[in-house]
C-alpha cells in the first residue's frame, strides 16, 4: 500500500474541491483510532474519515456507516464542543509529509469568530489527531504523549510542534539535470533504493514503479544505466504522475485489494483505475476490514475444523500403515501349513523349530518361532488365526479409510467455505451445518441473532440465462437436488472443493458463452480460485447423484465433459456485468 505524501496530496485536492466551505453537522468517533466529520456542502453531504490507526493511517471521504459506541468518547465530545457548526476554511499539507491541516471558522464562547485547526499526522507509529486553539496550543489530541516520552510531547495546553522538515527533494520540482546528479552521486546501488533515500513523499512501491518506468526493472542497478537517459525518464514519470495523479490499484486473483498508488502499478502485471481517490480508499479498506472481521469471527470455528482435520489425518496415517501390514498375511498361512506338515517334529515347550520351506523352490531350511506355552497344534492354529484376523482387518481398514477420507474431504470443503464467507449470515449457516453434523456444540445459554435463510448467489449470463452458485455444502445440496431441474446444467471445479453452479436453462441448450461464464464462476468459487486454467466439469443435473449417508455437498457423477476456465474476478465480473443479486446485502 502506498498512502504516501504524494497520494495524500491527491486526496486533499479531491477534498478541497468538494468540501471547502462545508459546515460540520455531526461528529462521531466509532473507534478509538477513527473520527468521522459529517460535512454539509453547497451541493451534498459527505463524511470525512480520519483514521489514525498506525497499521492503516489515512483520511478520505467514506460512504461507510460504522456502528458508534453507546457513549461517545471524551475526545469526540471535545470535538463536538469546539467544531460543531464550524466551516471548513482551508486545507494545507506540510511539504512531502503525511500530515494534513484543516482550518475551521468557528465561534468562541463569547460569540467572536475564531479559527481552530484539526491536524492529522498519518506517519506510522506516531499517528495522531490534534485539535488546536486559535493560539496554536493543543486543546487535546487522540493520543497524549508525555514530556519525557518524546521530543514532541502532545498534551493539552502545550504549543503544537510540527514535525521537522524532511531533508529530501521534491520529485515534482526536480529537473532532468537534478535526476542526472542524483544518479551520478553517491548512494544505494539499486535505483529504487536510491530514489527512496533521496526523494521525499514516496513509498517503496512508487519508487519501484519509477525504476521500472525508467530502467525496465524494479531491481535495476544504477551502474548499468545511462544517467542521461534514466534521468530523462524519471523526469517524465514524476511530471506525468506527480503533477497529474490518478487512483490506481491492484487486486489479488481472489479479488482482495492488495496495493494502491497515484500511478499505474505495472510491477504486478495487472492493475485497475478507480474513479476517485476517496472511493478507492473507501473500497480498499472496506473490503480489507470486512475480510479481517470475518477472519476474526470465524476463528473459533476454523480452529475447531483444522484440529479435526489434523486428528483425522493422523488417524488415516496409522490406518494406512496397519493396512500395509495386512498385505503380508499370506506368509502366515504358509507357516501354518509348514507347521502342520511337521507337527510330529514339535513338542510342547519348544521356542522354535527348524523345518524345510516347501513353498521355496530351493526347499531352504527356515526357523519358525513358537510359543512354549502352546501345543504344536495350537501353534499351527495361531498362524491360521492371525492370517484370518489380518484378512478381516484389511476389509475393515479399507472401509474405515474410505470413511475417514470422505470425512476429511468434507471438513476441508468447510474450511474452503470459511475462506469464502463474506457475511455473518453465511458464517452462521456454516456453523449450523457443523452443529447438525455433530462437529460443533451449540453455545449453551447464548442466543445468536436469528438469521434469515440465505438464497444461492444469482448471476445472469450475457445471453440472459440465470446462473446460481451455492454458498456452502448444505446450499449446494439444496441447489442441485431441490431447486434445479433435471435438464439444467451443473458445473463444478474438477477434483477440488468448490461451489455447485447451476445454469437454469429451462430445457434449452445454453450457448457456449453462457457455459463458459458458468465455468468461470465455478472456477472462481472453488479452492483453485487463485490459480489459472482451472478444469471444470460440466454435466446435466440428472447425471449428478447423492450417495446415501454421504456428507452435505458430496456427490458423484460419471458422464461429463471438462472445460478450462480462468477464475479471475475481473473476467467473471466483466462477463456477467457484475449483476450479483445477493439477498443478504443487495436486496
Amino acid at each position: 500500500m502506498a498512502f504516501d505524501a504524494m497520494f495524500l496530496s491527491a486526496v486533499l485536492a479531491e477534498i478541497r474541491e468538494s468540501a471547502l466551505g462545508g459546515r460540520i453537522e455531526k461528529i462521531h468517533q466509532p473507534s478509538r483510532d477513527s473520527v468521522i466529520l459529517h460535512l454539509k456542502g453547497r451541493e451534498n453531504r459527505q463524511k470525512l474519515l480520519f483514521a489514525v490507526n498506525p497499521t492503516a493511517p489515512r483520511l478520505h471521504f467514506t460512504g461507510a456507516s460504522p456502528e458508534n459506541p453507546p457513549e461517545p468518547p471524551m475526545f469526540c465530545m471535545l470535538l463536538r464542543k469546539h467544531l460543531s457548526g464550524a466551516r471548513l476554511a482551508e486545507i494545507a499539507q506540510l511539504p512531502m509529509e503525511r500530515m494534513a491541516e484543516f482550518t475551521f471558522d468557528c465561534i468562541d464562547e463569547m460569540g467572536d469568530p475564531v479559527q481552530k485547526k484539526l491536524v492529522a499526522e498519518l506517519m506510522g507509529r506516531t499517528c495522531n489527531l490534534y485539535l488546536l486553539g486559535p493560539d496554536g496550543r493543543i486543546l487535546d489530541c487522540l493520543r497524549r504523549v508525555g514530556i519525557d516520552e518524546s521530543k514532541r510531547p502532545a498534551l493539552p495546553g502545550l504549543y503544537y510542534q510540527p514535525p521537522e522538515p524532511m531533508e529530501k527533494q521534491d520529485p515534482r520540482e526536480m529537473t532532468r539535470e537534478d535526476y542526472v546528479n542524483l544518479l551520478t552521486g553517491p548512494g544505494a546501488d539499486l535505483l529504487a533504493d536510491r530514489l527512496m533515500d533521496c526523494l521525499g513523499g514516496l513509498s517503496p512501491l512508487v519508487c519501484r514503479e519509477a525504476a521500472l518506468y525508467a530502467a525496465g526493472s524494479v531491481d535495476a542497478r544504477i551502474e548499468a544505466l545511462s544517467p542521461e537517459t534514466a534521468g530523462e525518464r524519471l523526469g517524465l514519470f514524476f511530471t506525468e504522475h506527480g503533477k497529474h495523479p490518478a487512483p490506481y490499484y491492484y487486486c489479488a486473483p481472489d479479488g482482495t485489494p492488495k496495493q494502491f498508488a497515484f500511478c499505474p502499478i505495472r510491477q504486478y502485471g495487472q492493475y485497475l483505475q478507480a474513479q476517485t481517490f476517496g472511493g478507492l480508499l473507501d473500497e480498499f479498506y472496506t473490503v480489507r476490514d470486512r475480510k479481517d472481521a470475518m477472519r476474526q469471527k470465524s476463528q473459533a470455528v476454523r480452529k475447531t475444523v483444522q484440529n479435526l482435520c489434523q486428528r483425522i489425518s493422523k488417524k488415516l496415517a496409522i490406518q494406512e500403515k496397519e493396512l500395509t501390514a495386512t498385505y503380508d498375511r499370506e506368509r502366515l498361512r504358509q507357516l501354518g501349513d509348514i507347521l502342520t506338515a511337521n507337527i510330529h517334529r514339535i513338542t510342547k515347550g519348544q521356542t522354535f523349530v527348524d523345518v524345510e520351506d516347501f513353498y521355496d523352490e530351493n526347499m531352504s531350511t527356515i526357523r519358525v518361532e513358537l510359543s512354549p506355552l502352546l501345543s504344536p497344534q495350537q501353534n499351527a492354529a495361531k498362524f491360521y488365526k492371525d492370517y484370518t484376523r489380518m484378512k478381516n482387518a484389511e476389509k475393515e481398514l479399507t472401509r474405515q479409510l474410505q470413511l475417514g477420507r470422505d470425512e476429511l474431504q468434507y471438513l476441508q470443503s468447510v474450511l474452503e467455505e470459511l475462506n469464502r464467507a463474506q457475511t455473518e449470515a453465511e458464517l452462521e449457516e456454516i456453523r449450523r451445518e457443523l452443529q447438525e453434523q455433530g462437529y460443533v456444540k451449540a453455545d449453551a445459554g447464548r442466543k445468536r441473532p436469528k438469521q434469515g435463510k440465505l438464497s444461492p448467489m444469482r448471476f445472469e449470463s450475457t445471453d440472459g440465462y440465470p446462473i446460481y452458485v451455492g454458498r456452502n455444502n448444505q446450499q449446494n445440496d439444496e441447489l442441485t437436488f431441490r431447486l434445479a431441474r433435471k435438464d439444467d446444467i451443473w458445473c463444478h471445479a474438477s477434483k477440488v472443493h468448490g461451489s455447485h453452479v447451476i445454469i437454469s436453462c429451462g430445457g434449452t441448450q445454453p450457448p457456449d458463452d453462457t457455459v463458459t461464464q458458468a465455468a468461470q464462476l465455478a472456477a472462481y468459487y472453488s479452492e483453485a480460485g487463485s490459480g489459472q486454467n482451472v478444469a471444470v466439469d460440466v454435466t446435466p443435473v440428472k447425471q449428478v447423484k447423492k450417495t446415501p449417508g454421504s456428507k452435505p455437498g458430496m456427490v458423484i457423477y460419471h458422464t461429463y465433459k471438462t472445460v478450462i476456465a480462468n477464475p479471475y474476478q475481473d473476467i467473471v465480473v466483466d462477463a456477467l456485468n457484475a449483476e450479483k443479486k445477493d439477498t443478504g446485502e443487495d436486496e
